[in-house]
């Protein structure tokens, strides 16, 4: 087998991969770096910590390393599907992967083999400027209202191209690529709008209050030009 180019770039131009030859390339190039890749396990409260060793050249399974830390261990072997992520020169790169289980093969260490993933995001970290949403404008979001469960959101901040940032509960884990059908965007005014929206990475941040709550970059999805522009007028973006 030809070792991972430590050399290849890790590039996603903030999209969703979804082909088995792209995705395998983004995961090499965490190999070849040697990047940590981490999963957070309960909202903050607990990290798993560890580095991809293997990617499959037939694209079927990963194998990464066992974290130091035995609680975290337990806790993802425990799961049925983890998100992990892992921050290479500038770019955020986050993964699903299903069926983690723990292998010990007669050579080399033992380590968790997990399904190969599905899709692979990637976003620029501070790639485009944003806009606060201004505090007497604050968004509420009913989230998936029209999919399989609804949960509650606040609207933080959107960029002028479009990608909301929706702040929820920590519990909920929302992976890339997942869409969210039927979002209501609730104004102060009684206004609202109802679009489609498709998460593209989500990461735990913690807010001024000291409260840690997840964020979701989410890219609107089947929008059309009057909703754009009542998106515009609901953040007070200009064109």
């Amino acid at each position: 087998m030809t070792p991972p180019d430590p050399n290849q770039s890790v590039s996603l131009v903030g999209q969703i991969l979804r082909t088995p030859e792209e995705i395998a390339r983004v995961l090499n190039s965490l190999v070849a770096r040697s990047e940590p890749i981490i999963c957070d396990l309960s909202g903050g409260g607990l990290l798993f910590r560890s580095r991809l060793r293997f990617v499959d050249p037939a694209s079927t399974y990963l194998v990464i390393d066992f974290s130091p830390d035995e609680a975290a261990n337990r806790a993802l072997l425990a799961r049925s599907r983890a998100t992990f992520h892992a921050e290479p020169g500038g770019w955020r790169v986050e993964f699903a992967a299903a069926d983690p289980r723990a292998i010990r093969p007669r050579e080399g260490a033992p380590g968790i083999r997990l399904r190969f993933p599905e899709i692979i995001a990637g976003h620029r970290q501070r790639e485009s400027e944003r806009v606060e949403a201004r505090p007497q404008c604050e968004l509420r979001c009913v989230a998936d209202e029209a999919g399989l469960m609804s949960f509650d959101g606040t609207i933080a901040n959107v960029s002028r191209g479009g990608i909301g940032f929706l702040q929820y509960d920590p519990a909920i884990n929302l992976e890339p690529g997942t869409l969210l059908r039927g979002c209501r965007i609730d104004s102060p005014s009684g206004e609202s709008i109802i679009v489609d929206m498709e998460v593209r990475y989500s990461q735990l941040v913690t807010l001024a209050d000291g409260r840690r709550v997840q964020s979701s970059g989410c890219r609107f999805v089947h929008l059309s030009a009057e909703e754009a522009e009542r998106i515009e007028a609901l953040f007070g973006l200009k064109p």
